[in-house]
């Protein structure tokens, strides 16, 4: 190992788990990659390659997989949760023993816990404890882009700056620029709403829908994400970054999204659970279109995009009747909703 340079572990092996190992590899002495399958671990130190997602990434001699998550997180300068947002509770329960008090932990799960409402840092908070060592990161980051030293950006947010400090060092690299911010609601809230809009965008692609209508969506999208972020305390500034309005167009328009591609394959009759059985990925949006469902209608926010993924995904409400309900809305103030402060500003 390089004398000087940190150990740090990504907790999780799908796409951009891989990507991001590779990414924080020229950064560090080592970077252990845990994967629930042994299988995958063994292969992967064997040949270098994850054999299940981005199989032809060749991943950096210093990262070494195991399927140990005792062994994984011993002794590192730095945790990251790349975990699918259905499983992160869970594995964190399990790390919770391990991971020591101190050790600085980034959250790159995005969604919302159904239920509790829980964002992704508050899950992993509630799971090992001590928030105020948690940060998060979001942005336009496809992982088929970034295992290829594509540029790209990010935005790091912690309520520590201290901390936050220590975990962009770490992850930024010279085709990788990390912003930071102390944000966290706000970034939060605009990485997993992103995923909802991309799946209607998708299911508009489908139905044969042209660009005036995929910016109608991703403007009007912003625009919920901008009432929802502002309800719960977030910055008026931030859909309109990275973790926004970048990962927002990303998403939405990428051959490489799966929350869009998903759209369009369930326009074409394919299900939530044959997609994700046949890509081996989870599709965030279609989970987080409940959570933020439920949370709208607790709140009382008006999500019409999210409600209608909502209803098509969950209630079975057919896509002429969905289509019907948005269209059908009476045009308002562009940016209502949103707290005066917002509104005078002219942000979202």
């Amino acid at each position: 190992m390089a004398a000087g340079l940190p150990t740090a572990c990504v907790v999780g092996s799908g796409s951009w788990g891989t990507a991001f190992a590779g990414l924080m590899a020229s950064q560090a002495a080592e970077v252990r990659l845990w994967c629930r399958s042994a299988e995958v671990a063994s292969v992967v130190n064997a040949t270098r390659r994850n054999p299940r997602h981005l199989t032809s990434y060749e991943l950096p001699c210093n990262v070494i997989a195991t399927s140990d998550a005792a062994a994984a997180v011993c002794a590192v300068e730095a945790v990251v949760l790349a975990l699918p947002s259905t499983h992160l509770r869970e594995v964190c329960h399990a790390l919770a023993p391990h991971v020591a008090p101190d050790v600085p932990v980034l959250v790159l799960t995005k969604g919302m816990e159904p239920g509790t409402h829980q964002l992704m840092l508050d899950v992993a908070a509630a799971e090992l404890g001590h928030a105020e060592r948690m940060a998060v990161l979001s942005g336009p980051n496809h992982a088929e882009e970034i295992c290829l030293g594509q540029v790209s950006a990010a935005v790091l947010a912690c309520g520590s700056p201290e901390v936050g400090e220590r975990l962009r060092g770490l992850v930024t690299a010279p085709s990788f620029r990390v912003y930071a911010s102390d944000d966290v609601t706000g970034v939060e809230v605009c990485g997993a709403m992103k995923n909802v809009v991309a799946i209607a965008c998708g299911i508009a692609a489908g139905l044969g829908a042209g660009d005036n209508t995929q910016a109608v969506l991703m403007t009007r999208g912003i625009a919920e994400i901008g009432r929802v972020s502002d309800a719960l305390g977030g910055s008026p500034l931030t859909p309109m970054g990275l973790a926004g309005m970048g990962d927002l167009v990303a998403t939405c328009t990428s051959e490489h999204s799966r929350n869009r591609t998903f759209g369009e394959a369930f326009v074409a009759g394919e299900g939530l659970a044959a997609y994700e059985a046949r890509t081996g990925m989870v599709v965030e949006g279609a989970h987080a279109a409940q959570s933020f469902w439920e949370l709208a209608h607790d709140r009382g926010i008006e999500a019409p995009l999210t409600c209608a993924v909502h209803d098509v995904l969950v209630d079975g409400l057919d896509l002429a009747s969905a289509s019907a309900s948005l269209l059908g809305r009476l045009p308002r103030e562009e940016f209502y909703g949103l707290s005066r402060t917002t509104e005078s500003k002219g942000i979202i």
